[in-house]
């Protein structure tokens, strides 16, 4: 026969309940803020906050460092099949970001590759002085008419790289379409390669802007690129090259040795107790 809960006791569980319907919000939407959270769950905005921070503080979710969107940590990964690496990812650039906006000042922008696009996850845009757009966390942008199309698809394999021109040609993406019929393909992704970057200019995905993007690469697989743009009437391709490529380069790398290094302290066996670990008799 089950007890009857006290008074607190369905307190507790009541707390429980919109706990983790917050964390699977945030897992479904990927990313979000409290407030958001608080209208798709029809709940007060200050219990919101008080069951973010609690997440927050048993590992479990992450505010962003560039703006107030909260996002499931890799230790929420075992909860749902969510956006755990991509948050990884994020929670790895934001730092970075914030560290290096000072001397770039121009915006940054990490994205990742999603079904035919560059889908941006971690950005500077609202905190840059020389930022023209803002909310541009889940912009989805076009592959060849961008520097992190170019870069990601320059990097990847050939394998990787035919199913995704297929996959544009199916949908006709029209600005990517287009693209691909005026260019030769493959002396665009090879001179990429050989620099090391890529690069957007005028008239191309937005004509007042120009930007730098270099590949994130895991364990030698591409998972994500970071790029720079900026007011194209303020700087040339030669001047921001020569001024940016250099520390767009060190955040990809640091990126990837932080990713690597989060990996790498999950799969640690001393995280396994053992009899002769714990000191426990077997």
């Amino acid at each position: 026969m089950l007890k009857r809960r006290s008074n607190a006791d369905q307190g507790g569980v009541r707390a429980l309940v919109r706990g983790l319907a917050v964390l699977r919000e945030v897992n479904l939407l990927g990313e979000a803020r409290p407030g958001e959270i608080a209208t798709r769950l029809d709940l007060p905005r200050p219990t919101v906050y008080r069951l973010l921070q609690t997440l927050e503080e048993e590992g479990f979710v992450v505010f962003s460092s560039t703006n107030n969107r909260v996002r499931v940590t890799r230790l929420a990964a075992s909860l749902g099949d969510g956006s755990a690496a991509t948050s990884a990812l994020c929670q790895a650039a934001g730092p970075l970001f914030s560290e290096y906006l000072p001397k770039i000042v121009w915006p940054l922008d990490l994205s990742v590759y999603e079904s035919a696009a560059m889908v941006i996850q971690e950005t500077t845009h609202g905190r840059s002085p020389l930022s023209v757009d803002r909310g541009m966390i889940g912009y989805r942008m076009p592959i060849l008419g961008t520097s992190a199309g170019r870069a990601y698809l320059a990097f990847i394999s050939d394998e990787e790289r035919g199913l995704i021109v297929e996959h544009i040609r199916r949908l006709a993406v029209p600005e990517d379409l287009s693209f691909l019929e005026a260019i030769d393909l493959n002396d665009l992704l090879a001179d990429i390669r050989a620099k090391g970057y890529a690069i957007r200019e005028a008239g191309e995905f937005r004509p007042s802007t120009s930007s730098i993007a270099v590949p994130v690469k895991l364990d030698g697989v591409t998972i994500a690129c970071v790029s720079i743009i900026w007011i194209r009437s303020a700087l040339s391709i030669k001047e921001a090259t020569t001024r940016y490529v250099k520390p767009l380069m060190e955040i990809a790398e640091r990126l990837a040795a932080s990713l690597g290094q989060s990996v790498a302290d999950d799969e640690s066996p001393d995280l396994l107790e053992t009899p002769e670990s714990t000191g426990a008799d077997p």
